[in-house]
């Protein structure tokens, strides 16, 4: 199956967006909120695609699109304290809107953070599982 609870990360069948990059205004400053920043999303979809694989029928999947929307829709909206919050809310509209998605996880990244030093990017990575975190 595509869940292995208790394992850490899920195995089999994904969806994969990587680098979705969005202008939102998150964050606990003053200036996050007034200014907004960048945030570069990446998000895995667990489902099963045998089904589409064998038919090359995009009626039995899911476009890639229906999940770009989700997190458009999140991160250009409301303003969220955390990244925490961004995560929890892409992945919960995730499962909300498309019941064969048996695990999301989602990475949130800030790569314009005022710290000392160099880096690539601040963030969060989150794992949620319908069975646990959006029972029927």
């Amino acid at each position: 199956m595509t869940e292995a609870v208790g394992e850490g990360i899920p195995t089999g069948d994904k969806l994969v967006l990587r680098g979705l990059k969005f202008h939102g205004y998150h964050g606990v400053k003053p200036e996050e909120k007034t200014l907004g920043q960048k945030f570069v999303i990446d998000v895995d979809a667990w489902m099963d695609l045998r089904k589409a694989g064998k038919s090359d029928d995009l009626s039995v999947t899911l476009s890639y699109t229906a999940i770009y929307r989700i997190v458009k829709e999140v991160v250009e909206g409301q303003s969220q304290n955390l990244l925490e919050s961004v995560a929890q809310k892409i992945t919960s509209k995730i499962f909300t809107n498309h019941p064969q998605i048996s695990a999301v996880r989602v990475q949130v990244q800030k790569p314009h953070v005022a710290v000392q030093g160099s880096i690539d990017y601040l963030g969060v990575e989150i794992i949620r599982y319908r069975s646990i975190d959006a029972p029927n």
